[in-house]
């Protein structure tokens, strides 16, 4: 019998209880292939995109193994990225709000060492972290792994291509006795085999097919001459579909600071995403785009991993991937929660053929070469939303609806006119309409929070003549 069901698994009582408040009846198809198999003890190997619901096929095993009166850290989860740990963290505490006492700690590089030792000097069940800071505390001592009885690698692949394989070797040497490994990748390059053949024990492989639904993604791919056409093609397609939310792909760094830059210069409201971002950029950017106050992130692979944003509008590949199960990863961000999405490719046919054939093969399906839509040199996109960053946060007691009730104190701004809030420890973002930028500012500047006033400004990335323009035009 095919299991469907949460309710048909072996599972703990207050996870079944915890499922059923959430509204989480039906699994998904990463999670019924899957959690059998880890509920067993077994290694697994899954294959399974971002949004698949992989977190909870693995959490659910994590927590239903998890000895709560043995206050020792029992499973780790290594991810490539700060922002997905974060995540990860976020809903396996929810995931575990039926146990009592339980401790779930994230351990991530960009914010200071001194309170996550002091976390650790406490205690934790489960460490949720990145390589790079999961190592640097294996080397001063300050991270016991002895008792680890399983390790989960999320996102495998991104952490090869970011070059953390010695990173993995080591952490799992210091766990000492076997885990359970769960690893679980939206591609499968040869090192992810490597991984299999050196830590897993007989693992079960697992891939879930089709969980992209190409039906409500429109993939459009348009010819280039060259690289030199490129960035004018991105502008063509913007202008000619004019998403509210887009991501364009390039395959490096300079690719996407180059095209970043050309864009604010011709007035599109754009945003990079790439490795030589600090932590702190990372964050504003994130939480820029999330709430609307940029129209277009241009992201590397390896950066974009994390970002969940659920209505994106359109995907651009600003070249074709370097491999087919990479491009339909990227074309996976959109047309999410049964929404339409677009998928939009500029291809060199003397440069990137052989791409294009196997493209065709693995889609099973001939594709259609477009040409570019016109450009309009003087017609860019800029944001409906202004982020303002307010100079407290979590530690400070500020809550979503205190910096709300400051905002809209007053004639002039409404909760209408206000869009996503995110809150880290020291700060909190909020977002504004564009007009109303100035108001907002000077209402929270004379206005108090938790009967404080904290400073606040604009977050704005945008070169000196390009915010020039973008204030003249609205």
């Amino acid at each position: 019998m095919e299991l469907t069901q949460f309710a048909q698994l072996p599972l703990h009582d207050e996870l079944i209880h915890t499922l059923d408040t959430l509204g989480y009846e039906s699994m998904t198809p990463i999670q019924a292939q899957s959690l059998p198999h880890v509920l067993e003890g077994k290694d697994v190997i899954a294959q399974a995109k971002t949004g698949s619901g992989k977190t909870a096929a693995f959490g659910l095993g994590l927590l239903n193994k998890l000895n709560v009166r043995r206050f020792r850290i029992q499973s780790l989860v290594l991810c490539p990225t700060r922002e997905l740990a974060d995540q990860v963290a976020k809903e396996l505490r929810k995931l575990a709000r039926g146990i009592h006492n339980i401790k779930i700690l994230t351990l991530c590089g960009g914010v200071p060492m001194g309170p996550q030792i002091g976390s650790l000097e406490h205690g934790a069940h489960i460490i949720v972290g990145t390589p790079g800071r999961i190592e640097d505390h294996l080397s001063r001592g300050t991270l016991d792994l002895t008792n680890v009885e399983t390790l989960v690698l999320d996102e495998a692949d991104r952490m090869l291509e970011m070059g953390f394989n010695e990173a993995v070797d080591n952490i799992i040497y210091n766990i000492r006795r076997k885990p359970q490994t769960l690893l679980f990748s939206a591609t499968f390059p040869e090192g992810i085999a490597q991984i299999a053949n050196d830590y897993m024990a007989r693992p079960e492989h697992i891939k879930v097919a089709g969980s992209t639904n190409n039906n409500l993604i429109k993939q459009h791919f348009f010819a280039v001459s060259g690289n030199d056409e490129r960035p004018q093609g991105v502008m063509a397609i913007l202008q000619q579909y004019q998403p509210e939310q887009s991501v364009v792909f390039c395959n490096t760094k300079a690719e996407v600071k180059e095209l970043t830059d050309l864009l604010i210069n011709k007035d599109f409201s754009a945003l990079p995403l790439h490795g030589d971002l600090d932590q702190r950029g990372r964050d504003q950017t994130l939480v820029r785009f999330a709430n609307g106050s940029a129209r277009v992130l241009v992201a590397t692979d390896v950066a974009a991993r994390g970002l969940d944003i659920s209505d994106l509008d359109m995907v651009i590949n600003y070249h074709l991937a370097r491999d087919t199960e990479v491009h339909v990863h990227r074309v996976g961000r959109t047309g999410r929660a049964g929404k339409e999405g677009m998928a939009c490719s500029l291809y060199n046919e003397s440069r990137e053929h052989r791409k294009f054939l196997l493209l065709e093969e693995y889609l099973e399906r001939e594709i259609t070469v477009e040409p570019l839509p016109q450009l309009n040199p003087h017609f860019g996109l800029q944001a409906k939303m202004v982020t303002l960053e307010i100079d407290g946060g979590k530690k400070h007691k500020v809550r979503p609806g205190d910096i709300v009730g400051a905002l809209t104190a007053g004639k002039g701004i409404t909760g209408d006119d206000l869009g996503k809030i995110a809150l880290f420890d020291m700060r909190a973002f909020v977002a504004v309409k564009a007009n109303l930028e100035s108001l907002a500012l000077k209402r929270l500047e004379k206005g108090k929070i938790k009967g404080k006033t904290f400073k606040a400004r604009v977050v704005t990335g945008m070169p000196k003549q390009a915010k020039a323009r973008y204030r003249q035009k609205r």
